[in-house]
């Protein structure tokens, strides 16, 4: 299996358009202005050296590269050299999952797997001359992380991976297998797993157990009487490079639809904060029923000052497009905020049913 991934996607977009903008750090982010209040979606190699990454918001990544170029964010364009690139994948004739805008699982059967990612990284290149990394794994995950150990590597960019890692032998191109898993990951934190965040690791840690080398040498039933009979097993079996999920040729579907809203000023009437959240699910209604299947939980995001974050959702009682339901279902979400701060970013999301059968 090989997961691609395109490099810096959003910014390298944004360079094909302006080739001015070669080697320069650019940050895109919000409506371009980091005056105002907007988080970075993505930073080039080169704002990546100043510790300006995705999810910083745009004034501190000012603070850090006054030099950054800042640019808008835009959509429609990226969705466009998306489809460009994908449609260049599945040329090829292997089975090809899309995972997003810059990234999809491939498989295939061939006896040189580094030869056949090459080809992929030609592929794209010439339909869209965007630079792409393949990772090479016997299953999803390690094809996922070896992503990660092909990255380009840069002094400052965050994301790299390991810091000890092998050399691939192709450029852009990383081979992680069941035989070479311990060696490249072994002692490496476990939050180096795809899947395993802070919190986890955190919990984890409470184990006494801090390494992709403990993690998979730990007693499984220790482990699911953290973490629960389903999770505990899973940590596990990753932390030992094992992954049972296949490739899937399907359309890309999305989960969700969200729309999201920055304010300048903070709010802090809450009266004002449900009028918010009443219109963004207003228009969320209108994202769900274009896309033609109802939406079974609402989602609200409510950052407050200066960047705390917390989520709540809300099931629908059954499958709906309407408008009013999606709408209570949203009210009923933030209502289970109790914290009534100053309230800087507000976010409603619909998810959909795994099937598109209701």
């Amino acid at each position: 299996m090989l997961h691609v991934d395109l490099d810096q996607f959003i910014a390298a977009v944004e360079v094909l358009r302006r080739p001015e903008l070669r080697g320069k750090p650019v940050v895109v982010g919000g409506d371009g202005d980091p005056a105002k209040r907007g988080v970075v979606a993505t930073a080039s190699y080169e704002a990546r050296e100043f510790g300006v990454h995705s999810g910083l918001p745009l004034r501190t990544a000012a603070r850090r590269c006054p030099e950054c170029v800042f640019l808008p964010v835009d959509r429609a364009a990226y969705e466009a050299v998306s489809d460009e690139v994908m449609r260049a994948l599945r040329s090829l004739g292997a089975v090809t999952e899309v995972m997003g805008w810059d990234e999809a699982f491939v498989a295939v059967n061939t006896d040189d797997p580094e030869r056949f990612a090459r080809e992929v990284q030609r592929v794209i290149k010439a339909a869209t001359q965007l630079n792409s990394t393949v990772g090479i794994g016997e299953n999803r995950l390690q094809a996922k992380l070896a992503t990660g150990l092909g990255k380009p590597r840069r002094d400052g960019a965050a994301g790299a991976g390991p810091a000890a890692r092998p050399a691939g032998p192709v450029p852009g191109v990383f081979r992680l297998t069941h035989a070479t898993w311990f060696a490249v990951l072994g002692g490496e934190p476990v939050s180096a797993l795809w899947g395993i965040g802070a919190k986890t690791a955190a919990k984890l840690a409470e184990l006494g157990i801090s390494t992709v080398s403990e993690l998979a040498a730990a007693d499984v039933g220790l482990v699911a009487a953290r973490f629960g009979p389903t999770i505990g097993p899973w940590l596990v079996a990753t932390a030992r490079g094992l992954d049972s999920s296949h490739v899937s040729g399907e359309p890309y579907v999305p989960r969700s639809r969200g729309r999201e809203v920055t304010f300048q000023q903070d709010i802090d009437d809450w009266d004002r904060v449900r009028a918010e959240v009443a219109q963004l699910a207003g228009l969320i209604s209108e994202d769900v029923a274009a896309e033609g299947r109802p939406a079974i939980r609402v989602v609200v995001k409510v950052r407050y000052r200066p960047f705390f974050t917390g989520t709540h959702g809300v099931p629908l009682s059954a499958p709906t497009a309407d408008r009013s339901e999606i709408e209570q279902a949203a009210l009923a979400a933030l209502d289970k905020f109790p914290d009534r701060r100053p309230v800087r970013l507000l976010g409603v999301r619909a998810e959909f049913a795994a099937s598109a059968e209701t």
